[in-house]
């Protein structure tokens, strides 16, 4: 049976994950960037097994980790790690069900400068993971990001971002079935969500 994602475990998991993606840039160390961050994620609907009609996802709160290095005078690269938990009221029971959606992508960030004050966009590839009751998947996926960032010293930024997240799922709905019994579906091929997030950089 799947069990929730609990903070502590999410705490845990953000940390070995940094320290494991951290090893390889070890030798350059001063270029290396992490920001914590947490926000609001909507994602699209889910559809009525039973008459077709949408099923309403809740939106939810999401936790993530990026680690960034300077790749160009205005540019990063970054790896960014995102989770978040959603529900949705099965079509077949009426019953609350909940799943877990976690993504990690590669992703080039450019940096318009203006003072203390920048503003970012970036474009990334990489997996999208959803984990259900009854069955859990890999799938393609890209996301998108404008962002913003202000600067408190050469070490500290506060930080703000929009991203957008596009899975591609086509030919698999059986993410919510269970034998002949579908708690919901997915009609289209993309798997959209989309998300505001804040959180601060810290560069070593």
């Amino acid at each position: 049976m799947r069990t929730t994602l609990k903070p502590a475990n999410l705490i845990r998991s953000l940390t070995v994950c940094a320290t494991t993606l951290l090893l390889p840039f070890s030798t350059h160390a001063a270029d290396i960037e992490i920001t914590p961050y947490f926000g609001q994620m909507i994602s699209s609907d889910l559809t009525n097994s039973v008459d077709g009609t949408d099923l309403i996802v809740d939106g939810a709160s999401n936790y993530g980790l990026a680690l960034a290095w300077k790749d160009s005078p205005n540019g990063q690269g970054q790896i960014l790690f995102n989770t978040v938990s959603h529900d949705f009221i099965s079509s077949t029971d009426s019953l609350e069900h909940s799943f877990d959606v976690s993504y990690l992508h590669f992703s080039g960030v450019t940096q318009l400068k203006r003072q203390n004050y920048i503003t970012t966009v970036s474009l990334g590839i990489g997996g999208t993971y959803i984990e259900t009751d009854n069955k859990d998947d890999i799938y393609p996926s890209i996301t998108i990001a404008f962002g913003t960032r202000y600067e408190l010293s050469k070490s500290f930024a506060i930080v703000t971002e929009l991203r957008g997240y596009a899975s591609y799922i086509e030919g698999d709905n059986q993410l919510f079935c269970q034998g002949t019994t579908c708690h919901a579906l997915i009609e289209d091929s993309l798997w959209l969500e989309g998300s505001f997030s804040v959180g601060f950089a810290v560069k070593f």
